[in-house]
């Protein structure tokens, strides 16, 4: 037995035909506290070179709050036009779980394996960056059936070991953003993070940037958190960040003043300039950063691209505040920064990320776990971005500890 009860004999492992499943249908696109409905649906086929896995727990992250909304992409509409049958979704794009069937194709899987699962999904092989392939998806987002369910079906190239000293919903925790933010700090040379660089990680305390913390700390470098709260600044720190900036003491958010009006300009520049100057202090140098870790998008990426060190990196992932990416493109060109669009990870990256996770160097930062039942109302926290600390986790095959 496990630490959460579930016997791992394989010879025990049956599947069921049904299962239960939180489903998004497009009638209730929107709030994602009514986007989710818990449904029995039947457990879905495999191909030969995927699993089934017994889903023991899921990781609650941004793709959930997407799909529930209906937007930017109609999910459904999306997976219909590319040959799926399906009328529903089934979101979920990080899981722990059991390994309880195997496609004919797949030889270095075993019935009975405690594993984590990536949202990488590809069909191309011996390619150096496989995220970067026509073929790429993300599961649990424009693949369905993802880890919202009692039982999943994934890629054999998705599938990684669980690292033994966590629990079922902190191993399903950390994948997404923790890979997503090996990546940007590791995955575009010359630009990977190196000791002594000074990063900056909007979004200091929620999942991914708890993960780009530790990350940048194990690198030798300084991470410094944007945050939004001083209880989020506390947190942060509590994790690694050198410093903590609070977005609310600044007013000059959203989409660049235009140049051309003298006032405005000078007004958004001022403070532009003393969150720079804030960064330097906290540095204890005038140390711009070299990597600037940006997700938010509309909202942040003016004061990005500005306080970016000459001949750095902006590397963007997301734009959870808009998609409108305005900027003053005289200081992106003579001082020769680099902005690099970045999107999960590739197979390398994943597994040197979870490596890292295996040898206790990144913590998982779950600091919530909701019941299966409660998984709409962990991403209405999400999408109102209340209480967003570390990483959320969804109870689905474990049980609580008496």
């Amino acid at each position: 037995m496990n630490k959460v009860g579930v016997t791992l004999d394989p010879t025990s492992l049956n599947v069921p035909e049904m299962m239960l499943a939180q489903i998004i249908r497009a009638e209730r696109y929107g709030q994602p506290s009514s986007a989710f409905a818990i449904e029995s649906i039947p457990v879905p086929c495999f191909k030969s070179d995927e699993c089934l896995v017994k889903v023991m727990a899921a990781g609650v992250n941004h793709n959930g709050v997407w799909a529930a909304r209906g937007y930017p992409v109609d999910v459904i509409d999306l997976q219909r036009s590319r040959g799926e049958k399906q009328n529903f979704h089934i979101a979920g794009s990080d899981a722990s779980g059991i390994v309880v069937a195997v496609g004919k194709d797949v030889g270095d899987i075993s019935i009975g394996d405690e594993v984590v699962l990536h949202c990488g999904w590809w069909d191309c092989d011996a390619v150096a960056d496989e995220i970067m392939d026509k073929s790429a998806k993300i599961w649990g987002y424009e693949i369905n059936f993802g880890a919202f369910a009692e039982y999943t079906r994934v890629k054999r190239q998705a599938i990684l070991p669980k690292p033994a000293h966590l629990s079922w919903e902190q191993a399903a925790s950390y994948m997404l953003c923790g890979a997503t933010a090996y990546r940007m700090l590791h995955g575009f040379a010359p630009h990977t993070v190196k000791p002594g660089d000074v990063v900056l990680i909007w979004g200091g305390s929620g999942g991914m940037g708890s993960m780009a913390i530790q990350l940048v700390n194990a690198a030798g470098a300084i991470p410094i958190a944007v945050v939004s709260s001083d209880e989020k600044a506390d947190y942060c720190r509590q994790i690694g960040a050198k410093g903590t900036i609070n977005r609310q003491e600044y007013g000059h958010w959203g989409v660049l003043d235009d140049i051309e009006d003298p006032a405005a300009y000078a007004k958004w520049l001022s403070e532009a300039r003393r969150f720079q100057h804030e960064i330097w202090r906290l540095v204890g140098d005038k140390k711009n950063p070299n990597i600037v870790i940006e997700h938010p998008g509309e909202d942040t990426f003016p004061t990005s691209s500005f306080v970016c060190a000459p001949g750095g990196m902006v590397v963007i992932c997301a734009g959870t505040s808009g998609y409108k990416g305005t900027f003053d493109i005289r200081y992106q060109w003579m001082r020769q920064k680099r902005f690099q669009g970045s999107h999960f990870a590739n197979l390398a990256q994943c597994s040197a990320f979870n490596k890292l996770v295996r040898q206790g160097l990144v913590n998982p930062c779950l600091t919530r776990i909701f019941d299966f039942e409660d998984l709409p109302e962990a991403h209405q926290i999400m999408f109102e971005n209340r209480e967003l600390l570390g990483n959320f986790a969804i109870r689905i095959g474990s049980r609580r500890e008496d």
